[in-house]
């Protein structure tokens, strides 16, 4: 087979044999395959860059064929790779197995405990030494995990929002967690919901404007206190200036009536002030014996994560929210300067504390409404593929990202340029070696107020396009990870925490993913318009051809709406942003094709039919309805209804491609006529309830 270059990428030099197989040492992919028919190989340039994001020195021939020899003789006589992986109840690990014949296994559990044998441990990331006949020694990580995550007991469905778009005639001026908690009860109550899936709630980067993408955060370990409903914090109602108060309500209310009466867009920077002004009065008011307990014990909790955290928020505020610019001494979490820095600025180190605290404290009453609210499941919290290279995770563990990299993603047949995400990846080498110590508490802080865990992008426990900071993405590689160590740690928390998980694999995916995947018990996402027989005539999937190991949808935060879909404004919307590649009435016609596939099965099943009194008031609802009908006619275990598609919202809330030319992350929700909907008239929309009801009527028929 003909290895080929990256489409529209300008001749490179290929890397010698010694600098690929270098390469392949360290998991970063010489070449990969975009399809079964095409092998495309890595420039040099690429592999250089990469190795020397993982410290391996290739500067000169002699340079490589130095590190080859010295990796192959690392390979060749190390007894332990740094991480282990034990499935209870599997055979012994491969690694173990290969010791050399008479090697002393001495094994430190979690629990305290010390044992000879790998037999009947507890699950948990254990210390294992060994000593080999020779005298040779060396120490590991054990991961101990359950072989999978249970099947979910039975089939549920759930709604999908975004809660910045989710207004309440309570809210500031965008969707917070009281209004996640009271979507959850109602829907829990009401609607027999199962579940509600939200976007990340990571702390995002400060600043005006602030980013409003959800997937670049700050932190993912640390939720946003924008989220914070700020009449739910108990001191506030003890806030002594009473005349402040009023006046940051009512600038609130002014905030919440922009959106909702005006029409204008979410100002999370507005909102934010205003928050922020409220809670420095609120930190005012001392906490009760109570209250400072439970505060103390979060503080010990997290411990230096936390700390790092807030010391790099209080940081920010004296010199911007970039750390590689502020003066060099500050750049390291670590340096004398640095912790000078944190006793001066204590007091806002502690804010920042208490901000993390007040929020892990609402995020974990929405799931408790959740659950009281009889749902099985409660919130499905989503973790981002990354964080922003200037934020508070990349400065505090910086040792574990690779410098002058970004995650992205190869050229492809929707985008032959590759994408370039700009989110700096962990280093695979770091995470091994420290026993994945801050993947592993990263996913501990998530399932403490998740019923389900969404993971965008789950490829990427497997491999990340690494693409050069400078270079286009076409001058990208693959870096392998180790997937089953990723997955064995994820298996393990998500087992603690009683969680499901839910991995995001739409688009091109490595074979052999998603089976493991699914043996492990990790459920996949299944989205309506993109399941087609593509191995046989491309016709849509029947409903008893989908899998079962899945959350299906009609659509996500970066597609169209159902009503858009259906009607075709999707492409409209495209064309008037510039954003075709092909003529519009080509475009057109294959956008009205393909969902005019999808309306003649959808007949075919006798799935078009009315239920609001009998009748539908129109056509698209009759159509929207069928479509979450046939949802529940595949064998998913999880069916989720984009919950603005109850209203004819037409919007998506984000656009691919685009960056100021659409309101991405700032829509509220909204009818067909793009006036925003609350909280409050979604619950007693006919047109919500209609929706639910036809779902309910076919999940009792095809539970």
């Amino acid at each position: 087979m003909t290895a080929q270059r990256p489409a529209g990428a300008p001749d490179q030099e290929l890397p010698s044999d010694d600098l690929s197989r270098l390469a392949e040492l360290c998991g970063v992919a010489p070449s990969y395959r975009p399809s079964a028919d095409r092998t495309v190989t890595a420039s040099a340039t690429a592999l250089t860059l990469a190795l020397a994001a993982l410290d391996v020195d290739t500067s000169t021939p002699a340079a490589v064929g130095a590190a080859l020899a010295a990796r192959e003789r690392e390979l060749r006589e190390r007894l332990l790779p740094p991480t282990v992986v034990c499935w209870s109840g599997d055979a012994e690990p491969e690694a173990l197995a290969a010791l050399p014949s008479g090697t002393r296994l001495h094994i430190e559990t979690e629990q305290g405990e010390t044992r000879a044998t790998v037999g009947q441990l507890p699950s948990g990331v254990h210390r294992l030494t060994v000593t080999a006949p020779d005298g040779r020694t060396a120490t590991s990580r054990l991961v101990v995990a359950p072989p999978r995550l249970p099947t979910p007991a039975g089939r549920s469905y759930g709604l999908l929002v975004q809660l910045y778009s989710l207004l309440s005639r309570r809210s500031w001026g965008m969707g917070d967690l009281g209004d996640l908690a009271e979507l959850a009860a109602w829907a829990g109550r009401a609607l027999g919901a199962g579940f509600v899936q939200v976007n990340p709630l990571h702390a995002a980067v400060p600043g005006a404007p602030t980013d409003p993408s959800p997937y670049r955060p700050s932190s993912r370990r640390f939720p946003d206190p924008v989220h914070l409903r700020v009449e739910d914090v108990p001191e506030f109602a003890y806030v002594e200036d009473r005349e402040r108060v009023q006046g940051l309500l009512e600038r609130a209310g002014r905030l919440r009536e922009a959106v909702l009466e005006k029409g204008e867009l979410i100002d999370r920077d507005a909102v934010w002030e205003a928050k922020r002004e409220a809670l420095e009065l609120v930190r005012e008011v001392p906490l009760g014996p109570g209250r400072r307990a439970a505060y103390v014990d979060f503080l010990a909790r997290e411990g230096q994560a936390l700390e790092d955290h807030a010391t790099w928020c209080a940081l920010a505020e004296v010199h911007g929210s970039d750390w590689p610019r502020w003066p060099a001494g500050l750049r390291d979490p670590r340096s004398p300067e640095t912790a000078r820095a944190r006793r001066e600025l204590m007091d806002r180190v502690d804010f920042h504390c208490r901000l993390a605290w007040l929020t892990d404290t609402q995020l974990t009453a929405a799931q408790r409404a959740a659950r009281e609210a009889g749902m099985p499941v409660g919130i499905v919290h989503d973790l981002a593929v990354g964080v922003h290279p200037g934020g508070a995770d990349a400065w505090a563990q910086q040792e574990y990202f690779a410098a002058g990299m970004s995650v992205g993603a190869p050229p492809d047949a929707f985008n032959a340029r590759g994408q370039d995400w700009g989110l700096p990846p962990w280093r695979p080498d770091r995470l091994a070696e420290s026993g994945y110590e801050p993947y592993r508490r990263l996913l501990r802080a998530l399932f403490r107020s998740a019923g389900a865990l969404r993971i965008d992008h789950v490829m990427g426990l497997f491999r990340l396009w690494w693409v050069p900071q400078g270079h286009p993405p076409t001058e990208g590689a693959y870096v392998r990870y180790d997937a089953e160590a990723m997955l064995a740690i994820l298996v393990l928390e998500a087992s603690r925490a009683g969680a499901l998980v839910i991995g995001e694999d739409l688009g091109t995916v490595e074979p052999g993913v998603r089976e493991t995947l699914r043996k492990r018990g990790v459920l996949g996402t299944s989205v309506l318009w993109f399941e087609r027989d593509w191995d046989g005539d491309g016709r849509p999937l029947p409903p008893e051809s989908w899998r079962a190991d899945c959350l299906a949808t009609a659509t996500t935060h970066d597609l169209p709406p159902t009503a858009a879909r259906l009607t075709g404004e999707h492409v409209e919307l495209r064309d008037s942003l510039g954003l075709l590649t092909r003529p519009l009435e080509q475009e057109r016609a294959e956008a009205s094709a393909d969902t005019g596939e999808w309306l003649e099965l959808l007949s075919r099943l006798e799935l078009l039919r009315g239920t609001h009194g009998g009748q539908c008031d129109s056509e698209e609802e009759a159509e929207i309805q069928a479509v979450h009908r046939f949802l529940l006619r595949t064998p998913a275990r999880m069916v989720g209804i984009w919950l603005p598609d109850g209203v004819g919202d037409r919007r998506p809330q984000n656009l691919p491609g685009t960056w100021d030319q659409y309101p991405n992350w700032r829509l509220p929700i909204a009818d067909a006529e793009v006036r925003a909907v609350t909280l409050e008239e979604l619950a007693g929309s006919a047109r919500v309830w209609a929706l639910v009801e036809a779902v309910r009527a076919d999940a009792g028929r095809h539970s």
